[in-house]
């Protein structure tokens, strides 16, 4: 596969000092980014690599994505996808704070504005072909016989925000800091007129669904999400060599639903699917050509069903630390970190056809999708002292969401994806001494350092699927999920597997009633991770504040298997 990406960043800044009193900070920003994937067949193996697209009949199209699968019973569906995708975006960034210092208080006052465009270009074909036994295959006749059209979409984004806060210093052993911010963030639309399409009624009477005209907002804009913040650092000891910080902090913290309402850029309008039974490959011009095109009944795309009163998720985040000092140049600090997320969106997806016929398959928001974050955090950080710098800390937490491998599943909640239950790490730079001035081998030992680092940290969950299912609806390729087999180990141990531990097979088996299984999200968990880096240093003086310096490094220094 070619992959490449290309970023570029511009930044405009002015700062003014206007009086005693008032400063003020201007930047404006720009950012672009592209980056694209081709890929093709090559003759890894011996293989003779064929243009798969023309094979498949779209050898004519200027951008193809064919998708091969072969469904084995009781393994799944291994597939074949020659990509061709593009990802651009654009995004102005204008952001303005005026600073006010009056007495004890530093406040600050601003806005916020963003400007995103995220140009989408699909290819224009996706004909997939999906075997499903031995004689579709030999007879080149697939048992799904799948094609997707897409148009492109310009889709334009904008977010605001206005920010006030003020830091009080009560006295000089406590500060007080609180703020709060205004985000409004309004539904995209497209760029030339072409908006995205929702639907309109009650999702859970599906029988009440109707078509949303273009241009209606995918959404109404909410005009309340205020975010308070607070937090305080009082000095509870100032004793020299033995001060004692005790510091607190919450806050409300919003987020946008850009990422999803972009999803209505690629359903109704914009995208089509066809299934064209008995068909053989290569497919015909015919059987290719699926017109993109918005007339009842809506069978043929997926639509998403936003909320008419969509509220923007957000998370409560909070925090509490006790900072002690260890003579002059040390501290030790404890922390509880916290956060709870909440009107989390999530996609399920349902085929409504049989209860409403001017519909197939629509994307759904879950309601009550939440997660939650706690954590126990120590930290040790020695300053420089006779050439020595330190810090280490180390985190206990646990972050547990709701997912799934596909919007046809069912949304569990469970262990997040990553979530980490031990994390430790440690740095050290030492500047180690040299002989005393006049001695003859000054000169070779000065100026030399070594720099540590270890990282170690408990293994990820491993998200375990079952067979490969193709969604009929998108063409999106996902796991079924698996099934508990009783009275088996979910682990197996001894020194005949790698890193002396392996995932029972005999624990699993495949669901026969539905794709979903019994087992558990993310409950198995793979390996940690250790790792230590060193690097030797030595600086060579040139002229004054000027020095050349020589570094060698290793990376996993004692070899250690991860």
């Amino acid at each position: 596969a070619n992959t490449a990406i290309n970023a570029q960043t511009y930044t405009f800044g002015a700062s003014s000092q206007l009086n005693d009193h008032w400063s003020n900070e201007f930047r404006l920003g720009y950012a672009r980014s592209s980056s694209s994937e081709n890929s093709s067949l090559d003759n890894f193996g011996g293989a003779t690599p064929i243009n798969l697209a023309s094979a498949m009949g779209a050898g004519s199209f200027q951008r193809a994505e064919p998708v091969l699968a072969i469904d084995i019973p009781g393994i799944g569906a291994p597939f074949m996808a020659i990509q061709d995708t593009k990802n651009v975006g654009r995004q102005w960034n204008l952001v303005d704070t005026a600073s006010l210092l009056r007495g004890h208080h530093s406040m600050k006052f601003g806005f916020d504005y963003r400007y995103i465009k995220s140009p989408l270009a699909p290819p224009q074909i996706e004909p997939y072909a999906v075997f499903e036994d031995v004689p579709s295959v030999l007879n080149g006749t697939p048992n799904l016989p799948l094609v997707f059209s897409a148009l492109p979409a310009i889709p334009v984004f904008h977010q605001f925000a206005l920010f006030a806060q003020d830091q009080w210093q009560i006295n000089p052993r406590l500060t007080i800091s609180y703020g709060l911010r205004w985000e409004v963030s309004p539904p995209p639309t497209e760029q030339h007129g072409q908006d995205a399409f929702t639907l309109r009624g009650n999702i859970d009477d599906p029988a009440t669904l109707t078509l949303a005209p273009r241009g209606t907002p995918l959404w109404h804009t909410g005009w309340y999400n205020f975010a308070p913040r607070l937090g305080l650092a009082w000095v509870a000891r100032n004793r020299t060599g033995s001060q004692t910080i005790l510091r607190a902090g919450g806050g409300v913290f919003y987020d946008s639903a850009n990422e999803v309402a972009a999803l209505g850029f690629s359903g109704l309008g914009f995208r089509a699917s066809a299934v064209r039974f008995g068909a053989s490959l290569p497919y015909t011009t015919a059987q290719l050509t699926v017109p993109v095109t918005v007339s009842a009944p809506y069978t043929g795309s997926v639509i998403t069903a936003f909320p008419e009163h969509l509220q923007l998720p957000y998370s409560l985040e909070w925090n509490v630390s006790l900072q002690q000092a260890i003579g002059q140049r040390q501290a030790f600090t404890i922390a509880y970190v916290a956060s709870a997320g909440r009107r989390l969106l999530a996609l399920q997806e349902r085929d409504v056809a049989s209860v409403n016929p001017n519909f197939g398959f629509i994307q759904y928001f879950a309601s009550g999708i939440t997660s939650n974050y706690q954590s126990l955090q120590l930290q040790f950080q020695r300053s420089v002292s006779k050439g020595l710098q330190a810090l280490a800390s180390y985190t206990w937490s646990h972050a547990i969401d709701y997912g799934s491998q596909s919007t046809e599943l069912a949304l569990q909640r469970g262990n997040a994806d990553f979530d980490v239950r031990q994390n430790l790490e440690a740095g050290l730079s030492w500047d180690l001494p040299g002989m005393k001035r006049g001695s003859l081998l000054r000169p070779i030992t000065d100026g030399w350092g070594l720099d540590a680092r270890l990282i170690a940290h408990s293994a990820y969950p491993i998200t375990l699927g079952g067979k490969t299912v193709i969604n009929p609806s998108t063409g999106e390729e996902f796991n079924s999920g698996l099934n508990l087999v009783p009275d088996q180990p979910i682990y197996l141990y001894g020194s005949q597997y790698p890193g002396g531990k392996a995932i029972n097979p005999a624990a699993f088996s495949l669901p026969t009633d539905n794709l979903v299984g019994n087992a558990p999200r993310n409950f198995v968990r793979g390996f940690g991770t250790t790792q230590l880096n060193l690097a030797v240093r030595r600086e060579f003086p040139i002229h004054r504040d000027l020095n050349l310096q020589f570094r060698a490094e290793a990376f996993n220094l004692l070899n250690h298997p991860n």
